[in-house]
């Protein structure tokens, strides 16, 4: 069975501000102001969820429709630069590492 696009972003979103909900207890602060060191400390369950939160937060609070295959893709990346770096912002390694990918994360 094949789901379709506005029922899977819809299921994205939910499980997107659920989980930010969650997070923001332990953070207390958006996901867009998270060092690597936060990102790599979530369990790994949560991190693609973490990384579609920061792009719907980066995008006004609105739902970002991202390809999975591409967030998918990220999670190693970031996961990667971040253990490089703990210390920088996750947003910055998010957003560089998205730009290669050649969509748009907003903010």
């Amino acid at each position: 069975m094949r789901a379709n696009l506005p029922t899977t972003a819809l299921v994205l979103t939910i499980v997107a501000t659920a989980v930010t909900v969650t997070l923001a207890a332990e953070f207390q602060k958006p996901v867009t102001q998270w060092t690597c060191a936060e990102f790599l400390s979530i369990d790994d369950e949560f991190k693609a969820t973490a990384v579609h939160s920061a792009m719907a937060r980066a995008k006004s609070g609105q739902a970002a429709v991202s390809d999975i295959k591409d967030i998918e893709k990220l999670i190693p990346q970031i996961i990667g630069e971040c253990t490089k770096a703990p210390e920088a912002t996750f947003w910055a390694r998010l957003k560089d590492e998205w730009k290669k990918t050649g969509a748009e994360t907003g903010g």
